[in-house]
């Protein structure tokens, strides 16, 4: 295989894996990569694997998180103890939070992306991201774990489900809701990684079939594994980095970055 070809996945795997935590969204990158490197790649199946590998880099994070809900989970269920309480009904507002996403997803992804694909909707986009980024760049919320309520789960859901516009970073629309709503940022962070962990699983589901009965899956085994390597440790690295500005309250240099580039590609793809 053409040895350039081998690095262009590479750098989109690095690419997507990067851009996937941080808001300023992973698949607008890809989109705009694609279109300056002459890259056409067809369906969702390339998407959906290097999400999955995002999605690896999550879990790792994660792990001690997601033992504890579903241990104190299922002994709440067993026992009622209110000690375990909030643990549940934090799983309880992460399945009313995938709702909406998943729900509009299944019905209108495909008019999504259809009506409102292109380079110039992407731009549009990170303009819109910038936006919200800059009015909620300087809250401090209260709220914790066990303060959330359904009404939260479901606006954050909601704003992940505006994330399936080309364009719109799925982690900053969730992570802007989160603030307005009163989190602090360890909680907001918390809800809005875990809540990718359903999202994910779905489209994963959805296309495997597709991505089984692709024929032209066997000639491209070496570069999408290249990909998903370098997108596993890029998101893993990426996240990390991301929670320690989170704390620092430095989400305003996100908004600079998504005006400058959502300028750039208006003016000029």
């Amino acid at each position: 295989m053409d040895l350039l070809i081998l690095l262009k996945f590479a750098f989109l795997g690095l690419l997507q894996g990067f851009t996937e935590p941080i808001p300023i969204s992973s698949s607008g990158h890809l989109v705009i990569v694609q279109h300056l490197f002459g890259l056409v790649i067809e369906g969702f199946q390339f998407e959906i694997l290097v999400n999955t590998a995002s999605l690896l880099a999550v879990l790792i994070i994660y792990r001690e998180d997601l033992l504890r809900f579903t241990k104190n989970g299922l002994r709440f269920l067993t026992t009622r103890e209110k000690e375990y309480k909030a643990d549940f009904m934090f799983i309880v507002f992460l399945v009313i939070g995938t709702l909406p996403a998943g729900i509009i997803g299944v019905l209108f992804n495909d008019l999504i992306s259809d009506t409102l694909k292109g380079i110039h909707m992407v731009g549009i986009s990170l303009l819109i991201t910038a936006v919200a980024l800059w009015l909620i760049r300087n809250l401090r919320g209260r709220k914790q774990d066990a303060d959330l309520t359904w009404k939260d789960a479901l606006i954050v859901g909601f704003a992940q489900a505006v994330a399936l516009i080309p364009g719109i970073s799925r982690s900053g629309a969730t992570i802007v809701a989160s603030m307005a709503l009163g989190m602090k940022q360890e909680t907001a962070l918390r809800f809005s990684f875990l809540l990718y962990i359903p999202v994910s699983l779905g489209g994963i589901v959805l296309e495997a079939p597709d991505l089984i009965r692709d024929s032209g899956a066997g000639d491209m085994f070496l570069p999408y594994t290249i990909a998903f390597v370098l997108s596993l440790i890029a998101s893993y690295y990426s996240l990390r980095w991301f929670m320690g500005i989170m704390q620092r309250g430095n989400l305003k240099y996100f908004s600079y970055y998504c005006v400058v580039a959502g300028a750039l590609i208006l003016m000029f793809l």
